[in-house]
C-alpha cells in the first residue's frame, strides 16, 4: 500500500502542476499587464480608470464594509440566476422531449425558439418591465430568456443522437415511448445535456446582472452595485465587484462540470476523440 502511494504521489503532483501551472502563468502575465497599464500607460490623474491590483484588493476585498456589500449583492443575483436557470431547465427539457417525439412539434416550435434567441434582450426589456414590473420577477424572466436556448438545443440534439441500430432493437422488442426515452434516448443525451447546462448556467448569471441594470426594485443585485460604483467613479470597488461577478460565473460553470463528472464520468470522451 505504501509503495502504491509512493508511485501515485509523483503522478498526482505532476497532474496538479499540469493543471495549475498554465493558468497561474497566464494569470501572472495578466497581472503584469494590469500593472503596466496602471503605472506605465495611464497618467496619475487618469489612474482612476484602472486602479492597480493591490489597491483593488485593499479597498474592495479587505475593507469589510465594501466587501460585505458586494457579497450581499452577489447573493441576491445568485438567487435570481438560480431561479431563472431552474425554470429554463424545466421549460427546455419539456420542449426538447416534445420536439424529439414529434417532428411536427419540432418544426412548429424550433423557429420561434431561434427567433427568441436572436432578439437582443435590451430590445425587449421595456416590454418585460411593462408586463412583469421592475422587481425580481422581471430579472428572473430575463435569465430564463437568455439561458433557455442552449439547454433546449443541446437536449434536443442529445435525444436525437441515439444510435439508430439501438432504436431498431427497441422496436424489435416492442418498447413503448416511455421505455425508449428512459433507457435509450435520455442516457445517450446526457453528455449534450450537461454541455447545455454549463452554457446556460453561465448565461443565467449574465442574465441576472443584466436584469439588475434595468429593474431596480427589491434586493439590490450585483448589477445595480456595478452601476452605482461606475457612476461614482469608484474604481477599486467597481473592479472588485467585476471580479466577484466573474467568480460567480466560473463557480456555477465548474459546479455543473463537477456534476457531470459525478453523473456520467468520462465515458463519453471516447466519442469526442479525447486521449
Amino acid at each position: 500500500m505504501t509503495e502504491r502511494n509512493a508511485i501515485q504521489g509523483p503522478g498526482t503532483v505532476r497532474s496538479l502542476s499540469q493543471r495549475l501551472l498554465p493558468p497561474m502563468i497566464l494569470g501572472s502575465g495578466f497581472v503584469g499587464i494590469w500593472y503596466f497599464i496602471a503605472y506605465g500607460v495611464l497618467e496619475p490623474r487618469r489612474r482612476f480608470l484602472l486602479r492597480p491590483p493591490h489597491e483593488v484588493i485593499q479597498v474592495g476585498f479587505l475593507e469589510w464594509d465594501n466587501f460585505s456589500l458586494i457579497l450581499n449583492s452577489l447573493w441576491s443575483s445568485t438567487k435570481v440566476a438560480m431561479m431563472g436557470l431552474s425554470i429554463a431547465i424545466l421549460i427546455g427539457f419539456m420542449l426538447a422531449i416534445t420536439m424529439s417525439q414529434a417532428k411536427f412539434a419540432e418544426r412548429a416550435i424550433f423557429p420561434f425558439m431561434v427567433t427568441l434567441q436572436a432578439i437582443p434582450i435590451l430590445a425587449i426589456t421595456p416590454l418585460i418591465g411593462f408586463w412583469f414590473g421592475t422587481g425580481q420577477t422581471s430579472r428572473v424572466v430575463v435569465c430564463v430568456i437568455i439561458s433557455l436556448f442552449p439547454i433546449l438545443l443541446n437536449t434536443l440534439f442529445g435525444l436525437q443522437s441515439a444510435d439508430s441500430g439501438l432504436h431498431d432493437l427497441f422496436t424489435l422488442h416492442h418498447a413503448n415511448r416511455i421505455t425508449r426515452m428512459r433507457k435509450l434516448m435520455f442516457p445517450a443525451a446526457l453528455p449534450a445535456v450537461f454541455a447545455g447546462l454549463r452554457i446556460s448556467a453561465g448565461l443565467s448569471v449574465i442574465g441576472a446582472i443584466v436584469g439588475d441594470f434595468f429593474f431596480g426594485k427589491g434586493d439590490a443585485g450585483i448589477g445595480q452595485l456595478l452601476r452605482k460604483h461606475a457612476s461614482q467613479l469608484a474604481g477599486e470597488e467597481l473592479l472588485a465587484a467585476v471580479i466577484m461577478s466573474s467568480a460567480l460565473g466560473v463557480t456555477v460553470f465548474l459546479f455543473f462540470g463537477w456534476l457531470q463528472e459525478r453523473s456520467i464520468g468520462r465515458w463519453h470522451e471516447t466519442t469526442t476523440g479525447a486521449g
